[in-house]
């Protein structure tokens, strides 16, 4: 599969793209994305309240392992917006039965690192902060162990994400347009990453860094997390033409 070099032009451009999109689309892609942001605000208050403070960062962090799979509902969005029809909850389970059935195994690749991620998160939890509170505006006792939790944590949650981003990347488009089975995606994906390592990596770092920051507040997430989603379309039809 041909694809086209990118830059930070074409980032800059799919950046700006998106938003319009996103802009475009606002009603139903807000309420689309209310449901994450309910689900986070779920599991960030749970973790509050149980004192598990520094394992908030790593709950936000792992929802990063499972975004790529929702991509398809911002897809339906999409194209039942381009093709000039009503867009509401319709057109984001057309989104999901639109899409190769390849993409929910890709989603059980998802879940499995997902589930690698949050176990070596909670055994490194327990090794190194211990089960006693640590409550929100509090200053541990002995603020050593929170702060190897959050560096091995980081490292650990790196590693995993770095291997889920390349294989997913451009993987996850091409399946929720059925223009190219699993193992094709997915090759064509890694390809596509390494022949533009810096751009992808920098697209990567953006949205972790603003991913993981619009979690930690969550009000901020029903207008970030469609923005990025169009904003990585755009810049997959960029790079693969044709769409």
């Amino acid at each position: 599969m041909k694809f086209q070099p990118f830059s930070l032009v074409t980032l800059r451009a799919a950046l700006r793209d998106g938003w319009q999109f996103a802009a475009a689309t606002r009603y139903p892609s807000i309420t689309y994305a209310l449901v994450f942001t309910v689900a986070g605000a779920l599991i960030l208050g749970s973790l509050l309240a149980a004192g598990l403070t520094p394992f908030v960062i790593a709950a936000a962090g792992a929802f990063m392992l499972l975004g790529p799979v929702f991509l398809a509902g911002f897809y339906g969005i999409a194209v039942a917006h381009e093709a000039g029809r009503p867009v509401g909850v319709t057109a984001v389970f057309a989104g999901f039965r639109r899409a190769a059935p390849a993409l929910w195994v890709l989603a059980l690749v998802c879940a499995l690192l997902f589930m690698i991620f949050v176990t070596d998160a909670a055994i490194l939890y327990s090794y190194m902060v211990g089960g006693t509170p640590v409550w929100l505006c509090e200053v541990p006792a002995d603020p050593r162990g929170v702060v190897r939790f959050l560096l091995w944590g980081g490292l650990s949650g790196l590693c995993v994400a770095f291997m889920l981003y390349t294989v997913s990347a451009f993987a996850v488009p091409l399946l929720c347009e059925r223009r190219s089975s699993l193992v094709g995606a997915v090759a064509a994906s890694v390809r596509i990453v390494f022949a533009n390592f810096v751009p992808a990596m920098l697209w990567a770092l953006l949205l972790a860094a603003i991913i993981i920051g619009s979690c930690l507040l969550l009000p901020l997430l029903p207008l970030t997390l469609p923005w990025l989603a169009y904003a990585g379309r755009a810049l997959y039809r960029r790079v693969l033409p044709g769409a």
